[in-house]
């Protein structure tokens, strides 16, 4: 997939189609497709929609998709590239959207960059209508930053461990509230054995030094997909050491 010009690499937003950039790609993706039935013929809302792949995926079977971003160049990217999304630019803890509006609110990757996670879980609540799903996913604090009081990624303001996480979410008014964890398949657990530091571990510390990738690890990075990650079912494996977290919850 060509990169569209206007949209440069941040550091942070996901990307599709290019190699050094494959491995968070896929695991963003595993996510997406997960949650694609849950929005069959729903009225969607993503909220930090970035590069807008994942609103184009949903609105393949979702009777619409608005997108929203903060960001004035990746609105103009997905307005271009994705058609079939309605796509605007907004500030996500006061959502452009009447009360009680939308089927599925979706937010994967998102709620780790926001200082106010009350307030945005709060406007979620307003514009899902009584009986709607909430999907938010966002790093496992517990593995992305382990031993820290405050993130490694310099973008994140505030990461979550499945218990704020749920508990976050119940406290905002939600009901059914269920975490999932992602973790590494059986593939990726191989590839793990590898590589120094494991899969991640070799990435963040060649992209931290800026040396060249070895071609063993960029062959293993361009070759992954989204069945090398396992999506586990609520309450189920170990959430502590899973890689992302995923919860769902009912608007009351």
């Amino acid at each position: 997939m060509e990169v569209h010009p206007s949209l440069p690499l941040t550091g942070e937003r996901t990307v599709p189609g290019i190699a050094a950039e494959n491995y968070w790609f896929r695991r963003h993706e595993v996510v997406y497709t997960a949650i694609v039935p849950g929005c069959a013929s729903a009225v969607v809302l993503e909220a930090g929609c970035g590069e807008g792949y994942g609103a184009d995926l949903l609105a393949g079977t979702a009777r619409r998709v608005l997108a929203l971003d903060y960001d004035p160049a990746t609105v103009a990217h997905v307005r271009t590239r994705y058609p079939r999304v309605a796509v605007a630019r907004a500030n996500l803890v006061a959502l452009p959207v009447p009360d009680r509006a939308i089927d599925v609110l979706v937010s994967l990757q998102v709620i780790e960059h926001l200082w106010e996670q009350e307030r945005f879980l709060a406007e979620c609540r307003r514009v899902l209508r009584p009986g709607g799903t909430l999907l938010v996913s966002t790093p496992n604090r517990i593995t992305f930053s382990p031993g820290r009081d405050t993130p490694l990624n310099p973008f994140h303001t505030r990461e979550l461990d499945a218990g704020e996480l749920a508990g976050l979410t119940r406290d905002a008014g939600f009901a059914d509230v269920a975490v999932r964890g992602l973790h590494h398949g059986p593939r990726l657990r191989a590839l793990d054995e590898r590589h120094p530091g494991g899969l991640i571990g070799a990435q963040t510390a060649l992209a931290l030094s800026g040396e060249p990738w070895p071609s063993g690890l960029v062959a293993d990075v361009a070759a992954v997909r989204a069945t090398d990650f396992e999506l586990g079912e609520a309450g189920g494996r170990d959430l502590d050491a899973s890689l992302d977290l995923l919860v769902t919850a009912t608007r009351r």
